[in-house]
């Protein structure tokens, strides 16, 4: 048996998040929970396990964060800063995913930690090729420490 593994989606928008859920939905995606915060601090609460998300059953940790750039209340450059001074999380890999091009949000985020940047493709046709790779790449290729191992259990 496969066991599921958790994907965090930190994402505002409404339809972003739509065709996220859909593509998630597909056969490639069999074995995968998506997990969803509408924002920077959520996130951080989330990762966090604070107020709402102190149940780990039913908030685990995530194996991976995809995680967009311009957020409300705390950006995803913010959100990598946090995550990368928390010695329990910092391990935890990040995959900005993103509609910004820009040269030094790009760079921002690599220096901040994160392992992968990906642009938000247009047509969800294109969505569900990008992330169909993502999946072969980090959930099939890709040896990710346990979220487990994260809090040093």
């Amino acid at each position: 048996m496969t066991q599921t593994q958790t994907i965090l989606l930190v994402e505002d928008n409404p339809v972003d998040v739509l065709l996220m859920q859909r593509a998630f939905r597909n056969e490639t995606f069999a074995n995968t929970s998506l997990q969803i915060v509408r924002d920077g601090d959520a996130a951080v609460f989330y990762l966090n396990g604070d107020g709402e998300y102190s149940d780990r059953d039913r908030y685990p940790l995530p194996a991976i964060i995809l995680l967009d750039l311009k957020l409300p209340r705390r950006s995803g450059h913010e959100v990598l800063v946090w995550l990368k001074q928390h010695p329990e999380l910092k391990r935890l890999p990040v995959v900005m995913l993103t509609s910004s091009r820009q040269t030094l949000d790009v760079k921002r985020a690599y220096d901040l930690g994160v392992n992968s940047y990906l642009v938000k493709p247009i047509g969800f046709a294109s969505l569900l090729e990008m992330m169909q790779s993502f999946s072969e790449y980090w959930l099939n290729y890709t040896e990710l420490p346990e979220p487990r191992e994260f809090l040093g259990l």
